[in-house]
């Protein structure tokens, strides 16, 4: 191995590290290490801009945008507040009703504010039937991670690995095109937390002071006009990605319309921007050019190929998925999004088949994140709200976890054969 090959490896290993420790903010550390990696002499100024200008990144802040001004303008108030006002009409059965909307809702909005909307919902549901908020708050944050994989746009992951594909010269993903995939995964996945999960819940009471720190306030009121062009502006967004259209182009020119509009101020907009997922993004995306450029890449998935030849397509598919979906349980599934997708393409390649199936178990499986309250934002929000121990999802979210992969392993080869 040349210096080039090593001091990217010593660097991944750091950053692998750093996140597993949970020390270092993951933000912090994907940009120390393109840092490191430039300082090194291993990526030029050049590299460093194409992973920082990347479409992922700009259709990920103008979605965030979006989403912020239908907060603002009362647009998700008015959703949460027919969902409280159900509880009063349908009783128990609200809860299932308003976990399902959540996770469709997930499919098209940022699954970690919907999520942290509706934990306060749950919670009123669960006093009001009696029963501990334990028995709610899982599936909640289940049914968003599982919408969240229905559409391209639901989770920044999916956008993530579109934009890896494409650098590796795959066709763009279109909005709907993993659909099919998801949805069938979610509709197994609800047959399990309707009739599986239950029995595997804990059910004792909560602690009532979890969480008072993240819950939000009452949701702003509504905000007549504005709230119309915040949702017209998201059709607009929908409908033309949906159409084929890139989805950074739409959602870039969405969010500055809204601007214009004067629909909410600058501030509001920089507010909704997470910039610590934007810019841990972005380092990865540096730190997966490194790795391409200097031949590791190409040298793990000759080594893959190898391993798999033997065994098929199916095999080498099943691998690919399994690999994400366990490193996404212990690291941020963007950073596992990066390192894989490449391995993922190089390996069909390899083996002679249509790389897009191992694009699309990339995309389930680093959202398929169940056993742990850490790989997935939303199982951490639910997991302080709630006051769950770490082996409730461990319980809960292991079968879960085993029933997406086989699901998928099954389905994604009906849906894009190789």
């Amino acid at each position: 191995m040349n210096f080039e090959q090593l001091a990217t490896l010593a660097v991944l290993a750091a950053v692998v590290v750093a996140l597993l420790s949970d020390r270092v903010r993951v933000d912090v550390a994907a940009m120390a290490a393109a840092a490191v990696l430039m300082g090194l002499g291993v990526i030029t100024l050049e590299d460093l801009g194409r992973g920082l200008a990347s479409p992922a990144l700009v259709a990920l802040a103008s979605l965030f945008i979006i989403a912020r001004a239908l907060d603002v303008t009362g647009v998700m108030g008015v959703i949460i507040r027919s969902a409280a006002r159900m509880t009063d009409r349908m009783g128990a059965a609200s809860a299932p009703v308003i976990i399902t909307l959540c996770g469709s809702l997930s499919a098209f909005l940022n699954n970690t504010p919907l999520v942290i909307l509706a934990a306060p919902i749950m919670q009123d549901s669960a006093r009001r039937l009696g029963i501990s908020p334990k028995r709610l708050l899982i599936p909640l944050s289940y049914a968003s991670i599982m919408g969240g994989a229905c559409t391209l746009i639901g989770t920044s992951t999916n956008l993530l690995v579109d934009d890896m594909a494409q650098r590796q010269h795959l066709a763009p993903f279109t909005l709907f095109e993993i659909t099919g995939v998801g949805l069938a995964i979610a509709a197994v996945g609800a047959v399990y937390l309707a009739f599986v999960a239950p029995r595997l819940l804990p059910t004792d009471e909560a602690p009532s002071d979890k969480g008072a720190d993240i819950l939000p306030e009452a949701p702003p009121p509504l905000r007549l006009i504005p709230a119309l062009v915040s949702v017209t502006v998201f059709a607009f967004v929908l409908g033309a990605a949906a159409g084929g259209l890139p989805i950074a182009v739409v959602a870039f020119i969405g969010a500055m319309a809204l601007l214009a509009f004067q629909v909410m101020k600058p501030e509001e907009a920089y507010s909704g921007l997470r910039p610590q997922v934007l810019l841990m993004i972005g380092g990865m995306l540096v730190v997966g050019e490194a790795l391409g450029k200097t031949g590791l890449a190409f040298q793990a998935t000759n080594t893959m190929a190898a391993w798999t030849q033997p065994l098929g397509p199916i095999a080498a598919l099943a691998l690919i998925y399994v690999a994400t979906s366990v490193l996404t349980e212990i690291m941020s599934n963007a950073a596992v999004a990066v390192l894989i997708t490449p391995l993922a393409i190089g390996l069909a390649e390899n083996l002679g088949v249509d790389p897009r199936p191992f694009v699309v178990a990339v995309m389930m499986a680093a959202s398929a994140s169940f056993a742990t309250p850490v790989g997935y934002q939303t199982n951490a929000i639910v997991h302080q709200v709630g006051g769950y121990a770490y082996m409730d999802f461990v319980r809960v979210g292991l079968p879960l976890n085993v029933i997406s992969a086989i699901v998928a392993v099954w389905m994604i080869p009906r849906m894009f054969p190789f």
